[in-house]
């Protein structure tokens, strides 16, 4: 009888806290103070504070109560998000290059095409208030922005971009162009008189645009801690992160303070479940993914197969992973990459193994030489006996990888 009691009772409270739960388990770290703004701004009585210890330098992250090692170091330098390219080009959005409102308006939808090389990837659903053709000619006054070649379409408009705003004479311009949109043949101009000069001033580009905001674009707030302790993996939440909630209600014990007593405490029990369920997700992760954190490859892992483990709905814990990121000795990775499909039969295999493998080979590739699709599905096939994959399946995941192809990257290497 006391355990249907309890049973009833753990329903009621989750029944109660559910609507605030989804959307602050949705929400990553850095906007979890946003999130529950929003529900506390008809609530007089209730504060949301960000949390000082997350603004101490001193305390910036749980490392810092450990020993002092490479590992730590470089994952507290890694712990604090940096956005820097987006707030660029924010305050380049002004007159007189972008004189009127609706002009600001397209260009803070081309902002958000951009891709994360830089380069403009048409999208209907933002840009369905605006016709093509306005969007054009507010896209083409990019080329005078910071960085050079943002918003181009391609690596070549992006060149074409960055020769605008040089001071060439028009034979040299006119060259420069030329060899820039047929790079495929970059070596048929090599006796032109002008090839050197040309191909000097095309050299000192920085392209792809957000080539030097790189690594600011990868340095992100996790979610989750994943570390050992005295031979063990342990799991901690960042909750040095999380925003304080505060009731104040000057001691009054008025009725009606009832319900905004209420909803505070089921917002502090929504913060609270977003924590316990990230941290069921980090200890099912290292129970399935033990080897990765031991230096080997991620494998095979079903987001329905967590849901299961954690008796959640596969579209809740879709929610929970989306936009959140796990710290460990290896580096910061996004939680999605740990579910993966199973490309052998065994199930030890998965695309994401693949990815890597692919991406390492081209790192290390001979510049001279790079490796076309069929010869990264020859060494693929090497490597990974057991697994059936075709040249095109190659193909997809470079092109996922945002890589270039073999042609391509030996022009660009050539301008390197």
């Amino acid at each position: 009888m006391l355990k249907q009691k309890l049973n009833q009772s753990q329903k009621t409270k989750l029944s109660q806290t559910l609507r605030s739960w989804l959307p602050i388990l949705q929400a990553n770290i850095e906007d979890l103070k946003e999130s529950l703004d929003e529900f506390t701004k008809d609530n007089p009585f209730v504060t949301v504070k960000e949390n000082a210890i997350s603004h101490d330098k001193k305390n910036k992250n749980f490392y810092d109560s450990f020993h002092k090692n490479s590992v730590s170091d470089t994952l507290e330098a890694m712990s604090v998000s940096k956005k820097s390219i987006y707030e660029l080009l924010d305050e380049q959005i002004l007159p007189p290059l972008f004189p009127t409102q609706k002009s600001q308006d397209i260009a803070f939808k081309i902002i958000q095409c951009l891709n994360n090389e830089g380069y403009f990837e048409y999208d209907k659903e933002l840009l369905k208030d605006f016709n093509a053709d306005e969007v054009e000619r507010i896209r083409q006054r990019f080329k005078f922005l910071e960085p050079v070649g943002v918003g181009a379409l391609d690596y070549k408009e992006a060149f074409e971009f960055a020769l605008e705003n040089e001071e060439l004479d028009d034979e040299l311009y006119d060259f420069c162009i030329m060899l820039v949109r047929d790079f495929e043949n970059v070596q048929a101009y090599v006796k032109a008189p002008l090839y050197k000069e040309a191909l000097a001033i095309i050299k000192k580009f920085s392209i792809p645009p957000f080539i030097e905001y790189f690594d600011d674009s990868t340095q992100i707030t996790p979610d989750i801690y994943i570390y050992r302790d005295s031979n063990e993996i342990k799991v901690k939440i960042n909750d040095e992160y999380y925003p304080e909630i505060s009731l104040e209600t000057d001691s009054m014990t008025h009725e009606f303070l009832n319900s905004y007593i209420k909803e505070a405490k089921n917002l502090i029990d929504a913060l609270e479940m977003r924590k316990a369920t990230l941290y069921k997700i980090g200890l099912m992760i290292v129970e399935h993914q033990y080897d990765f954190f031991l230096g080997k490859d991620i494998k095979p892992m079903k987001l329905q197969d967590l849901a299961e483990d954690l008796q959640r709905n596969p579209s809740t814990i879709s929610r929970a992973i989306a936009n959140k990121y796990l710290a460990c000795e290896r580096g910061i990775i996004p939680l999605k990459n740990f579910f993966s499909v199973a490309l052998d039969d065994e199930g030890e295999t998965s695309n994401a193994a693949i990815k890597d493998y692919i991406s390492n080979l081209i790192k290390n590739e001979n510049r001279q030489k790079p490796l076309s699709d069929e010869k990264l599905l020859s060494l693929t096939q090497k490597e990974f006996k057991s697994i059936q994959i075709g040249r095109r399946t190659i193909a997809k995941y470079r092109q996922q990888l945002k890589i270039a192809n073999s042609s391509e990257r030996k022009k660009l290497y050539e301008l390197s």
